[in-house]
């Protein structure tokens, strides 16, 4: 996909939530992954910068909506329903409700690898473009757009379908407010657009169980999934 598809493919995913184009060139910068900087002449930054105050905006929102729209949950509840909303497999939903996937800029080997399908890539992008349309057209706009993404998906209870081991194991763990659990990255190997991590997880201390996955997180849910069947038995 070259650039000029990159811009109309964004230019219409602006047009289509009520967004003013005049700004797309500051919104293309939400979609630069590192492997397309790294390769381009071009004076650009990647969207990792972008990613972190995505983050917080995000976060944000979602505890607005979930405390306007449940007032029926407790703080915990309220927590729960919050990490779940934010986490990378259901930002990886959201993206594919607006075909992030075909707004990305990839280098030429990430594309090739796969990268507009790496869960990763997509969710970290779906952060940067919730950054990228905070600074331009600021907090309500994007909480509006936020809201047709997520609303539908909260609605139908299809959050529901995302087993959060790691939250399962803390609360179970944690009935015992004496004890603890932690996760430690035992590897962490290939290059920076396909990388694999092992995680280890230890209940105070003691070894439960490892996972692996594309990103921290994905082996981090694989690591406490492991640990809450042993501690089952």
């Amino acid at each position: 996909m070259n650039s000029m598809q990159n811009e109309e493919i964004i230019r219409l995913f602006l047009k289509q939530y009520s967004f003013d184009d005049q700004y797309l060139n500051e919104i293309k910068k939400a979609f630069y992954h590192s492997s397309y900087v790294n390769e381009t002449t071009k004076n650009i930054e990647s969207n990792e910068r972008l990613e972190f105050l995505g983050d917080s905006v995000l976060n944000l929102i979602v505890a607005d909506y979930i405390f306007s729209t449940h007032a029926e949950m407790d703080e915990g509840k309220m927590t729960k329903l919050r990490a779940q909303l934010v986490r990378e497999e259901s930002l990886v939903l959201y993206a594919a409700e607006i075909d992030l996937a075909s707004m990305l800029y990839l280098g030429k080997g990430e594309e090739l690898s796969g990268g507009r399908e790496r869960h990763a890539i997509l969710a970290d992008a779906f952060e940067a473009l919730i950054a990228a349309l905070y600074k331009v057209y600021g907090f309500e706009p994007v909480k509006s757009f936020l809201y047709q993404i997520f609303m539908p998906i909260v609605e139908q209870h299809r959050y529901e379908v995302f087993d959060d081991f790691k939250s399962r194991l803390q609360e179970l763990v944690q009935a015992d407010r004496e004890r603890n659990v932690n996760y430690r990255v035992l590897t962490e190997d290939g290059p920076s657009h396909s990388k694999e991590f092992v995680v280890e997880v230890y209940v105070d201390d003691i070894p439960f169980g490892q996972g692996r996955g594309r990103s921290k997180k994905e082996a981090e849910q694989k690591a406490a999934e492991q640990a809450l069947h042993l501690l089952a038995k």
